[in-house]
């Protein structure tokens, strides 16, 4: 049984909580949130505050860490501030969720119920492969991307760091979307979308320039 720790209790470190419990492998042994401002012991689970991540081994031996947070700024953010090793973070899968054994899975990812994920797919990590998600084969999906519910990529698209697909969008094949780019909800992508843009429609078209920092 692997031991769990969740950074993040907002709505995703819910989901969260639910898939550790989906798995017959994983059980939740702490959450840890900046509104908890002290380290404490519960009939469940530790809570306290992020920087328990230093307490928590001395506690739970070969505990694994998860950003359970859903902006991916703020993950990429907490990753860096928590400075913890690549070892120290769990990959978790949901048990409804059919993941090809040519795909590889970066850690700290999040791959939620009902996704799919095809050959030779290429998941960086702390990503979101939200529930219902299509990431087709030869897929390059950089670091800190959320695919949100029922998105679907076609066949070898890219999508680069920090970027975040809406719900229900499609992308057809060969498509490259730029780091830290939004797609809206439902569009259908069929141009490249550059770096730090929110594009949106059916064809997806540049609706805005997004010019404050991802990276804290």
């Amino acid at each position: 049984m692997k031991n769990v720790a969740i950074v993040g209790d907002g709505g995703h470190g819910k989901v969260i909580r639910e898939l550790i419990n989906a798995r017959s492998d994983t059980r939740l042994a702490a959450v840890l949130d900046d509104k908890f401002k002290t380290f404490e012991g519960g009939k469940e689970w530790y809570t306290g505050p992020p920087e328990a991540v230093t307490e928590l081994p001395r506690l739970i031996p070969d505990v694994l860490f998860l950003i359970a947070v859903g902006k991916n700024s703020v993950r990429k953010q907490l990753a860096e501030r928590l400075g913890l090793r690549k070892d120290d973070f769990i990959t978790l899968i949901h048990p409804s969720a059919i993941v090809s054994k040519s795909a590889v899975i970066g850690e700290g990812t999040v791959i939620m119920a009902g996704a799919i994920i095809q050959a030779d797919a290429r998941i960086g990590a702390h990503c979101i492969i939200n529930t219902g998600a299509v990431a087709e084969h030869d897929n390059q999906i950089s670091d800190y991307v959320h695919l949100s519910p029922r998105v679907t990529l076609s066949g070898a698209v890219s999508v680069q760091e920090g970027a975040h697909v809406g719900t229900g969008a499609s992308v057809i094949p060969q498509i490259t979307i730029g780091a830290w780019s939004i797609v809206g909800a439902g569009s259908a992508v069929i141009h490249p979308i550059p770096d730090r843009v929110t594009a949106a429609g059916a064809p997806a078209r540049i609706i805005s320039s997004i010019q404050t920092s991802n990276k804290g």
